[in-house]
């Protein structure tokens, strides 16, 4: 048994037992820097004010969360850290903290972590989770992960002890007062952050996700869903990225392919090599023909079959939308500063 902090006494469990209980409440963070043989920890859920908690504690140099694991679970939560006992740094979005006890800590379960163990010693640590659709709706803006707030701050101080009391008291009840009073004092904390800092991390972000898909659009098999894995964020933020700035990405992607498929349709008929459509669709990112040229006729007006130079034809349309003309998405794409496709082939 382990008494940390003044809370109830929790049973040590061992190196197996204790992850498998970690990934089932709060998803896969592997505890490293330790013999298995060595590892004491304990893990106890708790329902506080309104929403899921764990006391957690270990004696492990450090836990991990790795991109795979973020793409295995598709956990999709904020964590809302208050530091009972040791000292932790936590690295997360370029971000590097440490906490010691009463420091408060924001992370996103969407991005890598790793958790380091500063004292060499058992630590432990209160874990809310807070809901992400709820939490950006209260706050107004979505906080990225890495996030710190000192206990020497009044809206720090304030949270720690409405928390902490809570679950001395062992108070389970959902009052929705309480929720509001939690989610008011993170706004207040992790509000006054500068902002610019957020919303840089999420141009930069968002130019990442770019290039990935201007790395990969070729590829039929490669959609949203893999996009936002590869990414290492949910389908729901990547979504929002996108539609901020007036395109679902989706639409990007095939904006991409469309591109470049007219670049070797135009190709095609100036050097007369007879390469078959079917081809250039599948080199394009399109399972079949028929859906590449249905997209193709609708994006700029013409079939891709169509002869060079005549009535609607292969030549004048690629002219027109090589200038802009009829090319609405990526002129539309363009306008919300995204980066234009590849110009090779």
């Amino acid at each position: 048994m382990f008494q940390s902090g003044g809370f109830t006494e929790t049973a040590l469990l061992d190196y197996e037992t204790w992850r498998t209980a970690h990934y089932s409440i709060c998803g896969r963070y592997n505890p490293e820097g330790v013999d298995p043989s060595a590892f004491a920890g304990w893990i106890r859920p708790l329902d506080v004010c309104g929403f899921q908690m764990v006391h957690i504690g270990c004696n492990a140099g450090r836990i991990e969360r790795t991109r795979r694991d973020v793409r295995i679970d598709g956990q999709d939560y904020c964590a809302l850290l208050l530091q009972i006992a040791g000292r932790i740094g936590i690295i997360q979005n370029d971000q590097d903290v440490q906490l010691a006890a009463g420091d408060v800590a924001l992370l996103d379960a969407t991005r890598p972590v790793t958790c380091l163990n500063e004292g060499n010693a058992q630590w432990s640590f209160l874990c809310l989770h807070l809901p992400r659709e709820s939490l950006v709706t209260h706050l107004g803006f979505e906080p990225q992960g890495g996030l710190t707030g000192r206990r020497g701050t009044p809206p720090a101080h304030l949270l720690f002890e409405l928390v902490r009391s809570a679950v001395e008291s062992d108070d389970s009840r959902s009052d929705p007062y309480m929720k509001l009073a939690v989610y008011d004092l993170v706004g207040a904390l992790f509000g006054l952050s500068d902002r610019r800092s957020v919303s840089g991390h999420a141009e930069k972000l968002f130019a990442r996700i770019r290039q990935l898909i201007t790395d990969r659009f070729a590829d039929p098999d490669f959609g949203p869903c893999k996009v936002a894995a590869e990414a290492g964020v949910s389908l729901r933020y990547l979504q929002k990225l996108f539609t901020e700035r007036g395109l679902t990405c989706s639409e990007f992607i095939y904006s991409l392919r469309l591109d470049h498929a007219a670049r070797l349709v135009r190709r095609r008929a100036v050097l007369g090599t007879g390469q078959p459509l079917s081809e250039i669709a599948y080199a394009c990112g399109f399972h079949d023909y028929s859906h590449f040229a249905r997209k193709f006729r609708r994006r700029f007006g013409y079939t891709p079959g169509g002869r060079a130079g005549g009535p609607g034809g292969a030549g004048d349309g690629i002219m027109r939308a090589d200038a802009g003309e009829q090319a609405s998405e990526p002129t539309t794409a363009k306008r919300r500063g995204l980066d234009s496709p590849p110009t090779s082939t």
